[in-house]
């Protein structure tokens, strides 16, 4: 049995979970979540209140550089054993509709996804849960052979956003509503309102609250400015020569700072991830022609980066290099622009 303080606050039980989940501890984790629902915790508050803000902290961690990816990955896999152990556990009757629930293609972070489906098959929903990464017209060829009300696309990163765009056009085409989610669709939604999704919900219970009252659509059929616009030509650009911008910034990077030269594969990968990433985030910026989008991962990446000893000094110059090399693409000097002065300001 558990403390009753457990019972009443998981807020509690969440460090105890953690614990658990950090030492790769499966079945501690699935005891613990068990014993919950045996003395009465409702199986949404175990899942919302306990796992999710756990792996909240899992991420958190690793990006403050105390956990590594390894832990970070065995935390994750016990969580989804946890998950797997309370949908065993309760089996509600299905008295709504069916939801298909799918990451976008080349979206590998379901575990939030998987959260989803669990708090809609518990609220009572027939729920379909395809996974990660799934390719649009291969959902649709789902969405036409069972028929589901509405489907839940996930977007965890926003660099994501191009092949999200591409799967809710390619669901509402074939006629079904598409609720979107995740942190890739902003904060506040929207991107999501931008490529025309039916809806957007912040978490799931929230999700699951819009399609209980049948709410969607719940953005307006357009936007006062009329459709999206489409992506500027620089963006095309801009993903076809990826591989060629990140070594020519790579090449001037390791002649304008000098430290680089000291630096052995690992670091060099290091920093060549690095200015992928910043290059896949000024892509989806491009694409739904959104500052802040770029901005906002410029000043994570440099509290990140300054957690690891880099001095945020270097990323400004990463980024100045980065702009020299695309002269000739000018809808990405702005972006480009305002980033440097984000990785200059103070955390």
């Amino acid at each position: 049995m558990t403390d009753l303080a457990l019972v009443t606050d998981l807020s509690t039980a969440v460090e105890r979970y953690l614990k658990h989940i950090g030492e790769a501890d499966e079945y501690g984790a699935v005891d613990l979540v068990l014993a919950l629902l045996d003395d009465g915790v409702p199986a949404e508050r175990v899942l919302l209140e306990l796992i999710a803000p756990a792996q909240r902290r899992v991420g958190e961690l690793w990006a403050a550089d105390q956990w590594s990816v390894a832990r970070e990955h065995a935390a994750t896999a016990v969580t989804e054993r946890a998950v797997a152990a309370i949908a065993t556990r309760v089996r509600p009757t299905p008295r709504f509709g069916r939801v298909a629930v799918a990451c976008a293609d080349g979206e590998y972070h379901q575990l939030a996804t998987r959260l989803l489906a669990e708090v809609l098959r518990l609220r009572g929903w027939r729920v379909d849960f395809l996974g990660a990464s799934v390719p649009a017209p291969h959902l649709v060829t789902h969405l036409h052979q069972t028929g589901p009300d509405a489907v839940a696309v996930s977007c965890t990163l926003t660099t994501r956003l191009p092949r999200a765009h591409a799967t809710i056009t390619a669901c509402q085409a074939a006629g079904v509503p598409v609720l979107a989610g995740g942190a890739g669709f902003g904060a506040d939604g929207r991107f999501a309102s931008a490529l025309g999704a039916d809806g957007w919900a912040p978490t799931a219970d929230a999700a699951a609250d819009l399609l209980e009252a049948g709410l969607l659509p719940s953005f307006p059929a357009a936007s006062p400015g009329g459709p999206p616009r489409p992506p500027s030509p620089d963006y095309a650009r801009l993903v076809a020569g990826r591989a060629d911008l990140i070594a020519r910034t790579m090449r001037a990077l390791t002649e304008a700072h000098p430290p680089m030269a000291s630096y052995d594969e690992r670091q060099r990968e290091a920093t060549a991830d690095d200015l992928g990433h910043l290059t896949d985030f000024l892509a989806a910026a491009l694409y739904v022609d959104d500052v802040p989008l770029f901005t906002d991962f410029v000043a994570w990446t440099r509290d990140i980066l300054k957690a690891r000893g880099v001095p945020p000094a270097a990323l400004a110059l990463g980024l100045r290099l980065m702009r020299d090399q695309l002269h000739d693409l000018p809808r990405t000097h702005p972006l480009l622009t305002a980033g440097i002065h984000t990785a200059q300001s103070p955390s």
